[in-house]
């Protein structure tokens, strides 16, 4: 039928589509950064890290070998993935066993025991209707 004699109330051209994957194309479907991300500041912790995380908690609730491996050691975990973290910032990855589990981003100032936290990402699953 024709677009002349087409009764849709919007009309539609045929186009190609918008993506066209090509066989020499290798995905990672899991993969948290392209390549090495090296964040030198707070702010950059603050800026860039939390997407990362994010993706790290939707790994972990999808993978069992990566939760298990991010579990024991967060920090060298998201460094064989190429995220690699000021020296004086710290992960840690609580409520392991629960279905919500945290990630937490501590800053250490040199010379102090007192870590402070920058920030805290926590998978919280909602319902609606």
């Amino acid at each position: 039928m024709s677009e002349k004699n087409s009764k849709a109330l919007v009309p539609i051209k045929k186009v190609l589509p918008p993506a066209i994957k090509r066989n020499r194309e290798v995905t990672k479907p899991f993969e948290l950064v392209n390549g090495n991300l090296k964040l030198q500041s707070r702010e950059d912790v603050r800026s860039l890290l939390p997407d990362i995380l994010g993706k790290v908690l939707a790994r972990v609730w999808l993978d069992s070998s990566f939760h298990s491996e991010f579990s024991q050691d967060p920090q060298k975990t998201l460094e064989s993935n190429g995220v690699f973290l000021p020296e004086n910032m710290s992960i840690e990855f609580q409520k392991q066993t629960t279905d919500r589990p945290r990630i937490v981003v501590f800053e250490q100032k040199p010379g102090s025991k007192f870590k402070l936290r920058v920030f805290y990402l926590q998978l919280v699953m909602m319902a609606g209707r």
